[in-house]
């Protein structure tokens, strides 16, 4: 049986004002008040932090940044730093996500310098990985995988490295409508748990929370979440509304 605390995260991408960050939010907390098998995230756009921050001021739920510069401060304009995020009340960022690298030209040697400036600080990291359709069809789902994973980590020290979440999006899937079966996403989070023990050592590997993030909603949750291999879900679109993304939470 596995120990790892399943974690459900919300992506609101590029979607809603404050106000209406504020509207989700007291909706959405009496639905899950009593909800403490999983932990849960938001993670909303930078200007709705604050509004998501207050309304869930006393509750359970986290909140996240959705992207980060590596660099503290400095002549970055349109950036924001991890101290940034912290003094804004979050715990957690995004990291990598595929729309990052195919629109803004995230790398893996971006994303490793982003996942070690969120561990300086102490923020949760959700560092997510996943294969384009052609690469899926061509045969070399593992061998991203492996890369994406590998890159990722490098350099990481093993004692500061408990608090990672890598979050397994295999891009074909996100915002298509189209979800990896179960068993597929199962194999994927296979390869990543084999190639993290590879990088950092077996007890982390065993210990490390890999979410399944591409179209997850209600009517797949469950099945999802019944694969051992899966420890919780990065949720897109199914996350803006406040009854859909309470019933992924419930699942």
């Amino acid at each position: 049986m596995s120990t790892r605390k399943p974690l459900i995260a919300a992506n609101w991408k590029m979607y809603k004002t404050p106000s209406q960050s504020s509207e989700f939010v007291t909706a959405f907390l009496p639905l899950v008040q009593h909800h403490t098998r999983d932990e849960i995230v938001l993670c909303p756009p930078f200007v709705d932090i604050a509004a998501v921050v207050a309304g869930t001021r006393g509750s359970h739920i986290h909140v996240g940044g959705q992207n980060m510069i590596w660099q503290e401060e400095g002549a970055f304009t349109g950036e924001i730093s991890a101290p940034m995020l912290l003094a804004c009340g979050c715990s957690h960022v995004i990291l990598g996500h595929s729309e990052r690298r195919q629109f803004f030209g995230e790398t893996d040697e971006t994303v490793n310098k982003k996942l070690h400036a969120a561990l300086k600080h102490k923020l949760t990291p959700i560092v997510c990985v996943g294969e384009l359709l052609a690469e899926r069809e061509s045969g070399k789902t593992e061998e991203v995988l492996l890369r994406q994973t590998s890159k990722g980590l490098a350099g990481v020290a093993p004692d500061l490295a408990q608090s990672i979440v890598i979050a397994y999006e295999p891009v074909w899937a996100i915002g298509t409508g189209k979800t990896a079966t179960p068993e597929m996403a199962a194999e994927a989070h296979r390869i990543i748990r084999e190639q993290v023990a590879r990088s950092l050592n077996r007890d982390i590997a065993d210990k490390m929370r890999i979410l399944y993030g591409g179209s997850v909603k209600p009517e797949n949750a469950s099945a999802l979440m019944s694969q051992k291999e899966i420890d919780g879900a990065l949720v897109g679109g199914a996350s803006l509304d406040p009854q859909s993304f309470s019933k992924i939470v419930l699942y």
